[in-house]
């Protein structure tokens, strides 16, 4: 079986290393394609692929029905919005993702932006400390679970709430659960969201969650662009000159909310959640385990789409 590896934006050396070594290992094929420009790139070499696997790329409906050997695509990551999950359905390509393994990087990521905006982005104005504040965990899976943890660890308070985690595993894990997302956003400093885009989600966050939060709060969004409904943001920062916004996703309207907010608002030129070593190498050796035991057993434990 061939197994590409296909990458905009490249896993390190190492963990590219590790993925041939581990497909080779198992008897498989091993094809690389890195920095690619555009679509027709990816097409052409996922043409005799029979398993793909990315980071943020596109893997859209042309791809997949271009790629007639195509059995399995997996995401290193736990976000797959970037795959068209029915076109792979359609077509009973298996799509998985590798949840887990870069949960620490982004968990760090969260707490080091809440720091990051409590001193003012390291400008010298006075700041304020997080020990003491209250963080308000939106979706409590792997992320938010160690989000908590790490909260926890530097004086905070932690308050979560998950649709699909009943209220006392919430407590078990040392936070307390909210009975309502206005709750939560009432309640808290800081609001960390982890939820993904689904239907559901997307927009799901704007005027009015927004400015139910106290005095000085944050909101921080290490999850999806699209969870955000960016004029209901705008709207609310409007109003409330005390809150702030920081996220590693950029907003479709960031320049206009740096230039009427400024230091109030935040966002990485590029998502930066899992850019660490370690979150690079944990996901694409797992990618690269979950295909060669695919092909060997028919495992989909980690599987997205339908069945």
């Amino acid at each position: 079986m061939k197994v590409l590896v296909a990458t905009q934006k490249p896993f390190s050396p190492a963990a590219v290393a590790g993925i041939k070594e581990i497909v080779e290992g198992a008897g498989h094929v091993f094809s690389l394609l890195e920095k690619y420009p555009g679509a027709e790139e990816l097409i052409a070499a996922a043409a005799d692929a029979d398993a793909l696997i990315v980071r943020s790329d596109k893997v859209t409906a042309e791809v997949i029905n271009a790629a007639p050997n195509l059995k399995i695509v997996v995401r290193a990551g736990a976000g797959f919005d970037n795959v068209d999950l029915e076109a792979a359905t359609a077509r009973n390509v298996v799509v998985m993702n590798t949840p887990g393994q870069n949960s620490n990087a982004v968990a760090e990521l969260a707490i080091a932006m809440m720091i990051y905006m409590c001193r003012n982005q390291f400008t010298p104005a006075t700041g304020c400390e997080v020990s003491g504040k209250k963080v308000g965990i939106q979706a409590f899976g792997n992320v938010g679970r160690l989000v908590g943890r790490k909260a926890e660890a530097l004086g905070m308070s932690v308050m979560a709430i998950d649709p699909f985690i009943p209220a006392e595993k919430i407590l078990e894990a040392g936070a307390t659960p909210a009975a309502s997302l206005e709750e939560l956003y009432s309640s808290c400093d800081f609001v960390s969201v982890h939820i993904p885009a689904t239907p559901q989600t997307i927009g799901s966050i704007g005027y009015d969650l927004i400015t139910k939060m106290p005095k000085g709060a944050c909101l921080v969004n290490t999850a999806r662009k699209e969870v955000i409904d960016e004029e209901g943001l705008e709207k609310a920062l409007e109003e409330r000159p005390d809150l702030k916004y920081i996220t590693d996703v950029m907003p479709g309207n960031y320049e206009l909310l740096r230039e009427k907010f400024g230091l109030r608002v935040f966002a990485t030129p590029k998502k930066m959640g899992a850019q660490t070593a370690e979150a690079n190498m944990n996901a694409g050796l797992a990618a690269a385990r979950q295909i060669v035991d695919f092909f060997a057993t028919g495992n989909t434990r980690f599987q997205v789409n339908a069945k």
